[in-house]
């Protein structure tokens, strides 16, 4: 902690360090402009802002710093202090035994620091970090796949009876996040979640999406049916102003048994909800395992951009 980025390094990862744009799979878009935004640009301005740290670990001939930051959200929800890897910086020609070595150093300052969880999400595309933190005590949390709708204006599917969740819908809309639960998501897959813990982060999550945090999340409207399922929506405005596209992010849904068939056709009205905005793209992030959500992709023409993983250690 306080030492500076070193710029030699973030040339030498500029190749790795594009792949962490959450764009980098739609080939429309400007690199230079996601580089600047998501990859060498947010890296070189990492250790401007307050929140966020460097860790350098110096071996005989190599240096390695690993960019993290501390979630301040995260610690107060879980009472326990929680960050995140944002990436790690190193020389091409860094042996595989010297990351690891660095690692297993980063994970000891972690503790030192007292800290009582942390995560990365990396792009599959970084192997070395991956492994490095894998070799040094990080488990494989999650496993996501990242899948994208494009060619709106030709989306032809039938329409189905949706609208926006209303304020006093939004605990109701909590609890229907929790009750339905995934075993293979980084909340219900780390043991670190323990009890319910992963339940009610997301329900609390889904509480606030309704409460304003997220631009619009969709219930059905079909008479009589109960309200059991969500879809809720990001429309990434600054990411939009910035890359010249517009774009929507399905950032959380679930479905409970009342609503059965109904992901479906949430997406389909998401699609329905972009294109009626003069949006270019419709994104969805979901588990390597979710083969219900590969359907319903497979049904309405997205196409799969990326993957990454999660690795977390706890304290």
């Amino acid at each position: 902690m306080g030492q500076q980025v070193k710029a030699e390094l973030i040339t030498a990862r500029a190749n790795k360090l594009f792949f962490y744009s959450p764009y980098n799979f739609l080939r429309a878009l400007n690199v230079e402009k996601q580089q600047r935004l998501f990859g060498t640009g947010q890296t070189e301005r990492y250790a401007a802002d307050s929140i966020h740290r460097v860790f350098e670990f110096r071996g005989e001939e190599k240096t390695v710093q690993f960019l993290y930051t501390y979630l301040s959200w995260d610690t107060g929800f879980f009472n326990a202090p929680v960050y995140k890897v944002f990436t790690a910086l190193f020389d091409t020609t860094t042996a595989a035994a010297t990351l690891a070595t660095a690692a297993v150093a980063f994970k000891q300052h972690l503790q030192q620091e007292g800290a009582a969880y942390c995560f990365a999400e990396l792009p599959i595309e970084d192997t070395c970090l991956i492994q490095a933190l894998g070799t040094a005590g990080w488990p494989l949390i999650e496993t996501r796949l990242t899948f994208f709708r494009d060619g709106l204006n030709d989306f032809h599917h039938p329409r189905y009876p949706v609208r926006s969740a209303h304020q006093d819908e939004a605990v109701a809309i909590g609890r229907i996040a929790a009750a339905a639960r995934n075993e293979h998501d980084r909340f219900h897959a780390d043991p670190w979640f323990a009890d319910d813990q992963g339940d009610r982060f997301l329900a609390r999550y889904a509480t606030v999406a309704v409460e304003g945090y997220c631009d619009d999340v969709l219930v059905p409207n079909e008479p009589g049916l109960p309200i059991d399922s969500f879809l809720a929506i990001s429309d990434l405005q600054s990411h939009s102003a910035s890359l010249g596209a517009e774009f929507s992010r399905v950032v959380l849904t679930a479905v409970g048994p009342a609503n059965r068939g109904w992901h479906l056709k949430l997406v389909a009205e998401t699609v329905q909800r972009a294109r009626s905005r003069g949006a270019d793209y419709v994104l969805m992030t979901t588990q390597a395992t979710n083969r219900a959500v590969f359907r319903t992709c497979e049904k309405l023409g997205f196409k799969l951009g990326s993957t990454g993983c999660i690795l977390a250690c706890s304290f």
